[in-house]
């Protein structure tokens, strides 16, 4: 029986005794937390690491949580994020929501529905599939010519195999995503199989190698769960 995947959990609240309850509370109900104190290191960790869902608060020291959303949305269109605030006016909630939030929770909250919302949001969230193939993709400063079976890294051209194709697909259509080992494996082999999986990761080391002189993009290893190709602006 393969292990639970522990969601990971970034959690930017500047109130030291509320972020740890929550950190804890998380943790107990089997979330993998990275608690930070400020928009600023918030938005450090996010852009260093991979995460499932950012919970914010608002006010904040050095950057607020709107502008951090802000900052994330132009990063990641899709990675679920919550407000967690004492500001309740309908003028701020229709601003977080505006700004691309999931949802909107008004403190004192009860961590429980907190808990039930992340879930639900999740599940609605969660993407197996892969989407039809476009005809080229764009990341950092290179250009998969996917039709054709090319590779672009500013402008100069590597020819790829089928199988490279579509493994470079993949991360150029989940940048700053995470790409799940498993996903990857049942698309590009159709079996995710030990021998394969070792299979994929001579690929993984030749991809990078291809990108290596392209600043603006690096593939992280995820642990336990797969990787992520970042891009820098």
């Amino acid at each position: 029986m393969s292990a639970v995947i522990k969601k990971k959990v970034l959690l930017v609240e500047d109130d030291q005794n509320l972020g740890i309850l929550l950190q804890e509370y998380l943790r107990h109900k089997n979330f993998e937390v990275e608690l930070k104190r400020d928009g600023v290191e918030g938005l450090f960790a996010f852009r260093k690491n991979a995460y499932d869902i950012v919970l914010l608060d608002v006010m904040m020291p050095k950057k607020d949580g709107f502008t951090v959303a802000e900052e994330i949305r132009s990063d990641d269109k899709e990675i679920p994020i919550i407000f967690l605030t004492a500001k309740s006016l309908k003028e701020d909630k229709i601003k977080g929501l505006t700004l691309g939030a999931d949802d909107y929770i008004t403190k004192p909250f009860s961590m429980e529905i907190l808990e039930l919302k992340m879930n639900a949001i999740l599940r609605r969230t969660e993407k197996h599939e892969v989407r039809e193939a476009q005809d080229e993709y764009l990341a950092g400063d290179s250009r998969l010519d996917y039709k054709n079976h090319r590779l672009y890294v500013k402008g100069v051209e590597v020819k790829l195999t089928t199988k490279e194709n579509e493994l470079l697909r993949l991360f150029f259509e989940k940048k700053n995503q995470i790409l799940e080992r498993e996903l990857a494996l049942k698309h590009v082999w159709q079996d995710d199989s030990y021998f394969t999986a070792r299979s994929m990761d001579v690929f993984i080391s030749k991809i990078r190698k291809y990108l290596k002189d392209d600043d603006r993009l690096q593939i992280l290893n995820i642990h336990g769960q797969g990787y992520k190709l970042v891009e820098n602006q």
